[in-house]
This record gives structure tokens, C-alpha cells and sequence, in this order.
């Protein structure tokens, strides 16, 4: 079992900063996610690269 990768992002609605965790089992991946303070749904895209450094990029999900 990967045991999940945690990561602060910020929401692109409200601008607080959430915290999440990411299945590193899954090298590309892309879902939503409603934001814990405002319920605004986040687009959020992580990425593993081959050393398993993890890359994550939000944006609205309306947009």
C-alpha cells in the first residue's frame, strides 16, 4: 500500500490554505475537490515526475 503524499494548496476562490492528500500511485491525475472553507469546487492537477517530486496546480472548476 503507498502511504498518500500531503500538500498545501491555496483555493482559487477564497485564497485560504488547505491542505490535501495525493496518491502517489497515480502519476498523473486530475479531479475535484470542494474547498473546505468556501465549498467552491477545485480543479486540482498533481503530477509526480520520475524522482517522485510532486507538482500541483488549482484552478476554478467554472472557470
Amino acid at each position: 500500500m503507498t502511504e498518500l503524499q500531503y500538500t498545501s494548496i491555496q483555493c482559487p476562490y477564497c485564497w485560504e490554505a488547505l491542505e490535501i492528500a495525493i496518491d502517489p500511485s497515480v502519476s498523473d491525475q486530475e479531479y475535484v475537490e470542494d474547498c473546505q472553507v468556501c465549498c467552491q469546487p477545485i480543479l486540482i492537477h498533481a503530477v509526480f515526475n520520475e524522482s517522485q517530486q510532486l507538482a500541483v496546480s488549482v484552478t476554478p472548476e467554472n472557470e
